[in-house]
């Protein structure tokens, strides 16, 4: 798998749902010789993906659509431990109403937000929000990155939990990079 994330111009919205950052067209990600435009990332509280049965702090999904309108979903996990920079940029810029876009001045450097170490599980499953479309490649980073307990506190005041479930296997194959 590549990423490609140049420096990109956001806009920040609370959806009713959680946090989600829309960002100018140009971001990428290439798996199985299949390339996905970065549509939108979004926040989780506590986290929808466990790895060994653990669940993490809070997650955010990288929502990216192929030229067919395939999805496919980037999950990076965080733990509680030092500030993360993307995380604050756009807790930065947060709207003071729901449903309102506030447009930040400055441009976001979303490889900054992936781990270190890019391996990572992979499956096909679904949206975790109505209607849970099938059909969806997840693709959850396995190595955590951190945030700060102030700024993990900062998203639960606005959702305390707004996680899906977790949800059974049923016979997905589960495979893992090296």
């Amino acid at each position: 798998m590549n990423f490609d994330y140049p420096p990109s111009h956001f806009a920040v919205v609370d959806n009713g749902h959680t946090v989600q950052v829309n960002v100018a067209p140009g971001s990428r990600i290439e798996v199985g010789g299949k390339r996905f435009e970065l549509q939108q990332f979004h926040f989780h509280r506590p986290s929808e993906e466990r790895i060994d049965g653990r669940q993490f702090e809070m997650s955010v999904h990288l929502v990216h659509k192929d030229e067919q309108g395939r999805l496919a979903v980037v999950t990076v996990l965080f733990d509680k431990g030092s500030p993360q920079p993307v995380v604050q940029k756009v807790w930065n810029h947060l709207p003071l109403e729901r449903h309102e876009a506030a447009a930040a001045r400055v441009p976001l450097e979303l490889a900054e937000l992936l781990p270190a170490d890019r391996r990572y599980y992979t499956y096909m499953g679904s949206l975790t929000t109505p209607p849970c479309t099938e059909g969806v490649q997840w693709i959850v980073m396995r190595q955590p990155v951190t945030l700060a307990p102030e700024q993990i506190e900062l998203f639960a005041r606005i959702y305390p939990m707004n996680a899906r479930p977790l949800q059974a296997a049923s016979g997905r194959r589960i495979m893992q990079s090296n």
